[in-house]
């Protein structure tokens, strides 16, 4: 992997935390509590849909690999952080750069074709609720859901192949906080050309796509949401809809400020908070916000917490 690269730049500086000279504790603080709200929050929804029978739908099913990828984007990125914090050195090895763009971008490619998966079944149940067993059932939903983590990977690979070509000679510091293809494409001393043409090709493919997939389910999704004749009805479609629709907002939304950002006014802040946003900060809201909008999660919640409490009980009085 790059081989030659390495005899030229062994490891590489980030610039993006350069500005804050103290402090470094309070964010040390504040990533570790944003990690663990991360991982437990979506290991409680993962663990709540392999447990509770009521949550053995297709839907919650792509929820659980949705929260499979938001703990691997978030484990990508923020244990190198913390262990960086604590070492008072931004930097990382060539070789755990690669693989942390390898990585990061598996996993993140994933999730553009899992949110275009779960539209795809809110399209089913709404549009062809008398076909959606058969439309959506599991061995359909097991090919889509393993589908997007291979999409994300053959994606990676090609970038990884592109990028261990590339010549990095005794510029070492990237103006970012972990490893990504743009910022490492800037300091690169020969032609990156193609690499930034295959970025935007594939950007336009494996991101751009899924989402014109994603507005056009919703298009029709909506069409038939209104033929929908009773208020309790139209009011039942849109709430299993309501939270793939924010999570989808949010996730491209953060992506497009972070990947989309314009050459005028760009600051190595502006850049530092758009990537925290996009890949420390969203899988952190994706449990949060399919708890509070989805009443079968709060409701399995409940449960749970309930038969804990009862156990806790029956350990107390034996």
């Amino acid at each position: 992997m790059g081989i030659q690269n390495q005899t030229q730049v062994m490891e590489f500086v980030f610039l993006g935390f350069s500005g804050i000279l103290n402090g470094h504790i309070y964010l040390f603080l504040a990533f570790l509590a944003i990690y663990l709200v991360t991982v437990l929050g979506n290991l409680m929804i993962f663990t709540m849909i392999q447990l509770d029978s009521s949550l053995r739908t297709p839907m919650y099913y792509f929820l659980s690999h949705l929260s499979c990828l938001d703990i691997c984007i978030s484990s990508v990125t923020v244990p190198k952080i913390l262990v960086n914090f604590l070492c008072q050195q931004q930097t990382i090895s060539y070789d755990e750069c690669m693989a942390q763009i390898f990585f990061l971008m598996s996993f993140t490619g994933a999730e553009c074709g899992l949110l275009a998966v779960m539209a795809y079944d809110r399209y089913a149940a709404i549009c062809k609720p008398l076909h959606y067993s058969h439309l959506v059932d599991f061995k359909v939903c097991t090919i889509l859901a393993f589908a997007t983590w291979i999409w994300g990977l053959l994606d990676s690979a090609l970038h990884l192949a592109l990028i261990s070509r590339l010549d990095f000679c005794g510029v070492n510091q990237i103006h970012h906080i972990f490893c990504d293809l743009p910022p490492l494409m800037k300091i690169a001393c020969n032609d990156a050309h193609i690499n930034e043409l295959a970025l935007n090709i594939s950007g336009f493919f494996v991101g751009g796509g899924p989402f014109l997939f994603i507005i056009f389910s919703y298009v029709f999704i909506l069409s038939s949401i209104l033929k929908i004749r009773s208020t309790t009805g139209k009011r039942k479609a849109f709430s299993t809809c309501a939270s793939h629709l924010i999570v989808v907002f949010v996730y491209y939304g953060n992506g497009i400020l972070n990947y989309q950002r314009p050459s005028a006014g760009y600051s190595l802040a502006t850049g530092t908070l758009g990537s925290i946003m996009y890949c420390i900060i969203t899988p952190m809201l994706n449990p949060i916000i399919y708890s509070l909008r989805n009443k079968e999660v709060k409701g399995a919640l409940k449960k749970a917490v309930e038969t804990w409490r009862k156990s806790k009980h029956h350990q107390s009085v034996c």
